[in-house]
């Protein structure tokens, strides 16, 4: 009897659940959801950086209007070690201009309906590929002064201008002096560029020359590396220099040491803002040249010669004092002159370059330096090798060039630049608009006019040095920059090795858009 009325309780319950449910007329809002049918976008997308990512979805006929809709254009990199969530765009079409470094990503497209919440989201493969692989990097002062890095790209053709505008952190910086790379034997193979300015010094990264805190050159430095600003870096042996202000600096990396910038080289003068050495053979024990300005005298730096196994010498001496040591280590092998002169002193410095020139094929190139003393000026060569027996070097030291310039054309004058050719024994300088030749060959020296740019004034020039043989002869290319009269950058570049050094009647390629051009450096696809 229990369990029949049990049941029976069971039954009503049920029943006026049912007649409850039926008759509920509560503030419900039925209607039919309206679904997107997302297309128009191929699954497999490929892009380079520094161009436009352009995509406009579809959404079918039965979408509501886009004010009714939030959208998401969102990349997350396909390293799942590193994954990376990238915003990119927050409308129904997507523009965007690819600073996202060279990847596999995954782009997701999610379109959020407002009213409800509810969301659909589609997937596709994105591939960027680097516009900035290989080309011309070309470092211009700003109308501000501010240090702007601009492209001419070898793999687009096209130039794409201030690469570094969307980091803070270094692109206000001003007073732009040099971008150069550094081979991975001397430096982070994955940041390998080096941006130097009046403000600052960082290595930029080898995939679109990306930034990151830990890419600042006070990093590089055991002390006080915040305030060492280089002019240039120069690597040879073992080990590389700068100059900062007035002061030398020597890092050694290599055969497994990864060192840092150390204590101040030249502790009781001053030096010139250049450090010569050899950068026409790989080395071990390699002499450094630095220019006393303090005492007006060349000195050598061999900072090797300070170990105990190469006898715990001095490794800061003066060039007569080197040429000693040299004959002490390699007898007649130890010091070439191809000419004679006493090493100078009581000279004002004006310039030095390191060259691939090596007038007696002893894997020796040539630094020049142009002093001037009593209102004249004149040119030194000098040879750098290294002090092992068994290096490529087959000499330390070698004296290659003397020569007065005084009589040539406007040299010294204010604003001169100067450049050494690697191919022929030839110099180069510019004043104004014109560009001259010396042939360092033939006595008295005279300059001969190779060209002018009407109405522009020359702001750089140079001769890029290629590490890549497949590169090597483009090293006898002349670079030029210049400003025309509305504050527009003009780079040009001469071919040399057909034209043998004679660019006065070579049509140069010709790159425009940039700013006041301060230094041009070619990246080759290797770096």
């Amino acid at each position: 009897m229990k369990n029949l009325y049990n049941n029976l309780w069971r039954i009503l319950v049920a029943g006026f659940l049912l007649v409850a449910c039926t008759e509920d007329k509560g503030n419900y809002d039925y209607r039919n959801l309206t679904e997107l049918e997302i297309s128009g976008v191929d699954d497999n997308i490929s892009v380079l950086t520094h161009n436009r990512l352009q995509l406009t979805p579809d959404f079918g006929t039965s979408a509501l209007p886009d004010d009714r809709y939030e959208f998401e254009w969102k990349v997350i990199n396909q390293d799942i070690e590193n994954e990376v969530e990238t915003v990119i765009g927050n409308t129904r079409n997507l523009d965007y201009e690819v600073t996202l470094n060279a990847d596999v990503y995954t782009l997701y497209f999610t379109v959020t309906e407002k009213d409800t919440g509810i969301y659909w989201q589609k997937n596709y493969t994105l591939t960027v590929s680097d516009t900035t692989s290989e080309g011309w990097m070309v470092l211009c002062s700003d109308e501000e002064g501010r240090a702007r890095l601009d492209m001419v790209s070898k793999v687009t053709g096209d130039t794409y201008f201030d690469l570094l505008k969307n980091y803070s952190e270094i692109s206000q910086w001003k007073g732009p002096r040099k971008i150069q790379s550094l081979s991975s034997t001397m430096t982070d193979a994955q940041s390998p560029f080096y941006l130097l300015t009046d403000d600052g010094a960082t290595r930029l990264g080898k995939n679109n020359f990306e930034w990151k805190e830990e890419y600042n050159f006070a990093y590089e430095a055991a002390a006080n590396g915040a305030s060492l600003r280089p002019y240039s870096i120069t690597a040879a042996g073992l080990g590389k220099m700068i100059v900062s202000g007035k002061e030398a600096y020597y890092c050694e990396r290599g055969m497994g040491i990864d060192g840092l910038y150390q204590s101040v080289v030249n502790k009781t003068f001053d030096v010139a803002p250049y450090v010569g050495a050899n950068v026409a053979a790989s080395m071990y024990v390699a002499v450094y040249l630095l220019y006393d300005t303090t005492n007006k005298c060349f000195m050598a730096y061999c900072p090797m010669m300070a170990y105990e196994d190469l006898g715990s010498l001095e490794p800061l001496v003066t060039m007569d004092k080197m040429e000693e040591i040299a004959t002490s280590f390699k007898g007649d092998n130890g010091v070439v002159h191809s000419v004679s002169y006493d090493y100078p002193e009581g000279y004002d410095y004006v310039y030095m370059e390191n060259t691939k020139y090596d007038p007696g094929n002893a894997k020796m190139g040539t630094t020049y330096t142009i002093l001037t003393k009593d209102g004249r000026s004149y040119l030194y060569g000098i040879q750098l090798g290294d002090l092992l027996l068994y290096a490529d070097c087959t000499y330390v030291l070698g004296k290659s060039y003397y020569g007065d310039l005084s009589g040539c054309t406007g040299i010294g004058e204010e604003g001169t630049l100067y450049a050494f050719s690697s191919l022929k024994n030839y110099m180069y300088y510019a004043v104004d608009n014109t560009v001259y030749r010396v042939d360092l060959s033939v006595s008295p020296l005279e300059a001969e006019r190779q060209f002018a740019l009407n109405g522009e004034t020359i702001t750089c020039l140079k001769f890029n040095l290629y590490r890549e043989s497949a590169n090597a002869s483009r090293s006898y290319d002349l670079v030029v920059g210049s400003v025309d009269g509305a504050g527009k950058g003009i780079l040009r570049v001469y071919e040399g090795l057909e034209s043998e050094g004679d660019f006065s009647s070579v049509t140069p390629e010709k790159y425009t858009g940039f700013a006041r051009i301060v230094d041009a450096t070619y990246r080759e696809r290797n770096n």
